[in-house]
């Protein structure tokens, strides 16, 4: 009976943390039943208060740190533990790393339904603070009717205000606060997302990592914002970096960030890059790693482990705007990219273009339906599906094609293991290898290469 007293919402409870969910929250357990609590460690003894209660699990809140674990270190954000941004940063590097294997081994037993997953140590970040090349900020009016920028509060959408963010390119705060302040003395109306009024609703901040180059991007409701192209032109002459100042329209009642039309105030729609000894454009709503130096590092891997001879067919599903497709296509004999953004598509083949690459194509549609019109049977795939990982569809051709190689990116463990499984079923395929990469310091995301041979061909 005191048990049940004890198993209800807003009770306090004594815990030691044993370990993290995939979500990155503490795990704790309480008479065989078990309590998430986010901002907790292994080896912590915590005071929690639950606030949401199920029969066999609850979550709670930290109220106070009894014992803290050897692992916990301060914070370097002085808001890390209300802003949304970062889970970890009370957690010390190598741990993350620990974590995050570990995270990666118990999806492809739990899930996968491998037994001894060849999953390799964690390729570490050189740097896990000030990686990030791109932020994009929700933007609000303050209680006193301040414009404020920042990450909205865990799992709310209050806004917590930012001046500075470290985590991000630390080339990028100083326009951060300055901005904020520019949009407050024009006097330019803030979204409101509760009564769906107001014009500017996120700032997006971009930079190139190894050239500099910046571009700013107000997204906003419609295209009528007073003397913005005067604004540009100060931010253009104030920031020697910045190379184009651009508008993006998203007048929906959504959680997307960026609407479908991106419009060049002045200056570039682009920023340029140098990845992997070639040179990009980026837009401010394509997709590119966030992490510039680690696609970098992960890219040189699967290089190095498909050991390629150059008359290899290589086909890049999801390939984006060709971070992956060009690289690699220099060192087979013919690539394809497969992308359903046509604006992605298209920057994809400027790049091609930019770079002098020839042998390479670009196709615009999803890979479910692109897939099967293949009229050249590829030698190797890379997978880099979103999160949600690839539907069956894709699986299942893949396995009818057999190319010889697969090399599957994949951004959540959970669904890599789930893919993976269905590849590997009937022995078609085999697991060879598993390389996490630390994308993304301070949280529990992880990205991983897995790779399989079939011995079918």
């Amino acid at each position: 009976m005191s048990n049940d007293r004890c198993w209800q919402q807003g009770k306090l409870l004594e815990l030691e943390i044993i370990d993290f969910n995939d979500r990155g929250e503490g795990v704790g357990k309480y008479e065989g039943r078990v309590v998430f609590v986010p901002d907790t460690v292994p080896g912590d003894v915590v005071l929690v208060r639950l606030d949401f209660v199920k029969p066999q699990y609850a979550v709670g809140k930290l109220q106070k740190l009894v014992q803290a674990s050897g692992d916990r270190i301060r914070p370097a954000c002085i808001v890390a533990d209300k802003c949304g941004g970062c889970q970890w940063q009370h957690l010390n590097y190598a741990a993350q790393l620990e974590a995050k294997r570990h995270q990666v081994i118990a999806a492809l037993q739990r899930i996968g339904k491998i037994s001894n997953p060849p999953v390799a140590p964690v390729l570490a970040a050189p740097v896990p603070l000030a990686y990030r090349n791109k932020a994009t900020y929700p933007v609000a009016k303050s209680a006193t009717q301040q414009v404020q920028a920042g990450y909205y509060r865990r799992g709310t959408h209050q806004l917590i205000n930012l001046n500075q963010c470290p985590v991000q390119d630390s080339r990028l705060n100083p326009l951060l606060a300055e901005v904020k302040q520019d949009i407050q003395n024009r006097g330019w109306s803030i979204y409101d997302e509760v009564k769906h009024d107001g014009i500017i609703r996120h700032l997006s901040l971009r930079i190139g990592r190894h050239t500099g180059e910046i571009l700013l991007t107000l997204v906003v409701t419609n295209w009528q914002l007073p003397e913005v192209a005067q604004q540009a032109q100060e931010w253009l002459e104030r920031y020697p970096q910045l190379v184009g100042v651009c508008l993006n329209c998203n007048s929906e009642k959504t959680n997307a960030i960026f609407g479908k039309e991106t419009r060049c105030v002045l200056g570039k729609a682009y920023l340029e890059e140098e990845f992997a000894n070639l040179r990009f454009q980026l837009r401010s709503d394509t997709f590119f790693q966030v992490y510039t130096e680690q696609a970098e590092a992960l890219l040189e891997l699967i290089t190095e482990r498909l050991e390629l001879e150059g008359n290899e067919v290589l086909l890049d599903a999801y390939c984006g705007i060709g971070t992956f497709t060009l690289p690699l296509a220099l060192k087979v004999k013919q690539a394809l990219g497969i992308e359903m953004h046509p604006a992605s598509v298209e920057q994809a083949r400027v790049n091609a273009k930019l770079n002098g690459i020839e042998n390479v194509e670009f196709w615009a549609g999803t890979v479910q339906d692109c897939l099967p019109k293949l009229d050249i049977k590829p030698d190797i795939v890379i997978l880099d599906p979103p999160r949600q990982g690839c539907d069956r569809q894709t699986l299942e051709t893949l396995k009818q094609i057999q190319p010889h190689r697969i090399v599957y990116i994949s951004c959540k463990p959970a669904t890599l293991a789930r893919d993976l499984q269905i590849l590997c079923e009937l022995g078609i395929y085999s697991l060879q290898h598993v390389q996490p990469t630390d994308f993304f310091p301070q949280t529990p995301h992880v990205e991983c290469a897995a790779f399989l041979v079939s011995y079918r061909n």
